[in-house]
């Protein structure tokens, strides 16, 4: 509902006015298609107010009091989502050990993620010797809802493993075993007693409560009913939230609303959509999705362009980390979406972290980074006259 996002823009200028004693202006409130947080238009009050529940919960500060793990990366979930946008450097995450399909070889030793914060009287986690480890900066939180309800069918369908159409992308699902506190859908497809993944960079994650459930326990050492394992201790503890209150965080993710694209009606962005079209970077960053089902009547059977297909590709040796998740392949990362990419740079804190890691500071330099598959697609893109790339970078820059 539109209402809501007026709340939170009213809201942030009331903050504002109280930090600077400025006088309001209409111009100090940001448009929509300038801000990533707010919800998805068409909810209902009772899902409205839910939506603010969530929000609140996903901006709660864990204390030692409070259950923060005895060690942990970081205190809350909004310190890595800072206006549900991408993380920065000072909150990547640092996944170690599984080297190959088969399963992390480290799980006695902390893995698969590191701890690298503690309480006094403890000690940061370390990398264990000999075990390989990949960077992993916090995607943007917007539009998440929408990626949740795309079925299994629509996905396999855009996937090519032989790449019988020679086009030289060939995405595959990442088939994962879900935990056992995941209940998949009746649609849901499975191959070996496997699931399709969709979230997180190596696509690992079912859905997502999997993606919360794991960001709590891993990122700050909360136990659920969910996953009730210390990441310390690696005992099973009584639960240190509320399991509505998990529920709540997964509702507030499912329901923020997409990036809305800006400048559409801009010749240059139009030519640069064209020319994003015609050196294939649409096979993989796929312009349209559509959902099917949702309980959350707002989500059901929706129309949405994020720019990804949720598969994974071969990105080539110069971003294989020797790390992995679920069947993916050390070298293979999941499509990112591109929707919010040009309000990154003011939500990392005015420089672009871009790729898997963070190791881009640009667009242009995350495209030249692109192998494996994507290799065409950037010498089409090293190919083009100057004015052509500048297009092609401002079309990126405004979804």
């Amino acid at each position: 509902m539109k209402n809501i996002s007026l709340l939170y823009k009213i809201t942030a200028l009331l903050l504002l006015m109280a930090f600077t004693s400025c006088e309001p202006t209409f111009t100090d409130i940001p448009a929509d298609d300038e801000v990533l947080d707010g919800p998805i238009d068409g909810l209902s009050h009772e899902e409205s107010a839910r939506f603010l529940k969530g929000d609140f919960a996903f901006s709660e500060v864990f204390t030692r009091e409070t259950g923060l793990g005895s060690t942990f990366v970081a205190t809350s979930c909004i310190s890595c989502h800072a206006g549900d946008g991408k993380g920065h450097p000072s909150t990547t995450l640092t996944r170690f050990g599984q080297i190959d399909e088969t399963g992390n070889l480290f799980l006695n030793q902390g893995g698969p993620q590191l701890q690298n914060r503690a309480l006094p009287g403890y000690l940061p986690e370390q990398i264990p010797f000999g075990a390989t480890f990949s960077k992993f900066t916090p995607p943007a939180n917007t539009g998440l809802g929408f990626l949740n309800f795309v079925k299994d069918d629509a996905i396999i369908a855009m996937s090519d493993p032989n790449d019988s159409n020679g086009d030289g992308i060939s995405g595959v699902p990442n088939w994962i075993v879900a935990p056992s506190f995941i209940t998949p859908k009746t649609n849901a497809i499975s191959q070996n007693g496997k699931y399709i993944g969709r979230f997180g960079k190596k696509a690992a994650a079912f859905d997502l409560l999997h993606q919360t459930v794991n960001a709590y326990n891993q990122d700050i050492g909360i136990t659920s009913i969910f996953n009730p394992i210390d990441v310390y201790t690696n005992l099973e503890i009584d639960p240190e939230i509320a399991t509505s209150t998990v529920n709540d965080v997964v509702f507030y993710l499912q329901t923020l609303k997409a990036p809305i694209q800006r400048n559409q009606g801009d010749a240059v962005v139009k030519q640069g959509r064209t020319i994003f079209n015609q050196i294939n970077c649409a096979s993989c960053h796929k312009s349209e999705l559509k959902t099917g089902y949702s309980p959350i009547k707002a989500l059901s059977n929706k129309t949405f362009a994020p720019y990804t297909d949720l598969l994974l590709h071969d990105m080539g040796s110069g971003l294989d980390d020797g790390y992995t998740e679920g069947s993916a392949k050390t070298y293979e990362w999941r499509t990112p979406p591109l929707w919010g990419i040009g309000l990154s740079e003011g939500a990392q804190g005015g420089n672009y972290f871009l790729m898997h890691d963070g190791r881009a500071n640009s667009i242009e330099s995350a495209i030249l980074m692109h192998g494996g598959e994507a290799n065409n697609s950037k010498t089409g893109y090293q190919n083009l006259s100057q004015s052509d790339r500048e297009a092609l970078l401002k079309f990126i820059k405004s979804l």
